[in-house]
């Protein structure tokens, strides 16, 4: 039988997977300020080219659907050629957009900038969760949750350093220092990537499907769309929250409240965004471990009900100060493990091989939830926050109940349509062998 191995044959110790798996979570470390660190960057370049905050920002919405959307064609690149190229390409995108940037005195040469951006956080992300797919098709949840909380670390602990290099030295330098620094980083460690070998080792108990479909096989099976709504509705439903934390604690008059922890007095909104930033990351992984566990369809049912819940104890509770801090850390603890979740599932049915890309395809959910994020400030101006937060809830707990009473059932169906079962079976030969046919691939354990 054969699995993804855990190191190369003979390959020197940073080809196992473990180290694998660390080599990527710093790669998304290193990308991580290309999205999380771009807010720091927009009131110093208004007010030294006096754009306007809204044209500004209009280059990060153009990075954010670029990396998105570019994904699949990035995964389909690193199924094909393996993820060195594919990082080390990206290492450079990354890099050269922020000495861009530095150098940026007009508005399209900051979008063209945000384009390159994109290309390369794209080329990151989608190598780093589909090779931890790949490498963990035992525990798959826990390897795509560890990587992707990768991406929100490395933020936090940079941010800080680049806030202050932006005081002291100017945004211009910062953008200079800190894209230098990270596409050589990258770069460095793309070399230390290596594609995933086949291995034989032992059958999992999961329900896991070992035909591998591509991304065109995959998007004509109606259990994929079935996950890719679901990961639109709750991503949108999320992002209409989480995206407006700020202005609902400005609104009910919350945020420049002092909170006092551990001695250190914050206000409240502050206080409440460090909470939120550290539920985010650490469901990433807890949440991929129980669904390893229990199964994924549970664990989304269990997940996405409970942030519903979550969103209508806000809306219930949140002018006390107290509940605010409370739900909203209990909103981004159960919005967060998306990033884990759902490209676990979508390797567990469509299989291995093209791991990569099929993430890459579904990721692009991402970017369809964003596009519909504008809603919250429709609804908050037509039926205040009340109307975010109902939306929201209904939302997250449909897709909730639809993961347990409707993928489940349709998952296991197409698995065994194609001749899996759950565990202990011998392992099955090629379907076909004209072009395009699929081919199985046994979901394996085992060190």
């Amino acid at each position: 039988m054969n699995a993804i191995g855990q190191r190369s044959e003979g390959g020197p110790f940073w080809t196992n997977r473990w180290c694998q798996l660390v080599v990527g979570m710093l790669c998304m470390a290193l990308v991580a300020n290309l999205q999380y660190a771009w807010t720091l960057f927009v009131a110093p370049m208004n007010a030294r080219h006096h754009w306007g905050e809204a044209s500004i920002q209009l280059a990060f919405s153009i990075f954010i659907l670029t990396e998105t959307w570019l994904v699949p064609v990035e995964g389909w690149l690193v199924d094909k050629f393996g993820p060195r190229p594919v990082v080390a390409v990206g290492a450079i995108c990354a890099g050269l957009a922020w000495v861009l940037n530095s150098y940026a005195t007009t508005l399209p040469m900051l979008y063209a900038s945000s384009v390159i951006a994109g290309i390369g956080a794209g080329g990151v992300y989608g190598t780093c969760v589909g090779n931890a797919l790949k490498l963990f098709p035992d525990r798959r949840g826990l390897a795509a949750g560890l990587t992707a909380a990768g991406f929100g670390a490395g933020a936090a602990v940079t941010v800080i350093p680049i806030a202050n290099m932006i005081t002291r030295s100017g945004y211009e330098h910062t953008f200079l220092f800190f894209g230098i620094l990270q596409g050589a980083s990258i770069l460095v460690l793309a070399f230390l990537l290596v594609k995933p070998v086949p291995r034989a080792a032992g059958a999992a108990r999961r329900l896991v499907s070992r035909v591998d479909y591509t991304p065109a096989q995959m998007v004509r099976q109606p259990v994929f769309w079935i996950i890719y709504v679901s990961f639109v509705a709750v991503a949108a439903g999320g992002l209409m929250a989480t995206a407006q934390i700020g202005p609902i604690a400005k609104d009910w008059g919350l945020a420049r409240i002092p909170m006092t922890v551990f001695g250190a007095t914050l206000p409240l909104l502050t206080l409440t965004l460090s909470i939120d930033n550290i539920c985010n990351g650490f469901t990433r992984p807890l949440c991929g471990f129980i669904s390893d566990k229990i199964g994924r369809e549970n664990t989304m049912f269990i997940i996405f009900v409970g942030e519903g819940l979550a969103l209508l104890g806000m809306m219930q509770y949140g002018t006390n100060p107290y509940a605010f801090m409370t739900f909203a850390a209990l909103i981004f603890l159960f919005w967060g493990e998306i990033f884990s979740i759902f490209p676990a599932i979508c390797a567990d049915t469509f299989g291995s091989k093209f791991a990569a890309a099929n993430a890459g395809t579904l990721y692009t959910a991402k970017g369809t939830a964003a596009l519909l994020v504008p809603v919250a400030s429709v609804l908050s101006a037509t039926g205040g926050w009340s109307a975010v937060f109902i939306v929201a809830a209904i939302v997250t707990i449909a897709a909730g109940v639809s993961a347990k009473f409707i993928l489940a059932p349709m998952r296991q169906r197409l698995i065994e349509q194609n001749g899996e079962k759950q565990s202990g079976e011998t392992p099955s030969t090629t379907l076909a062998t004209n072009s395009g046919a699929l081919q199985h691939w046994p979901n394996q354990t085992g060190e």
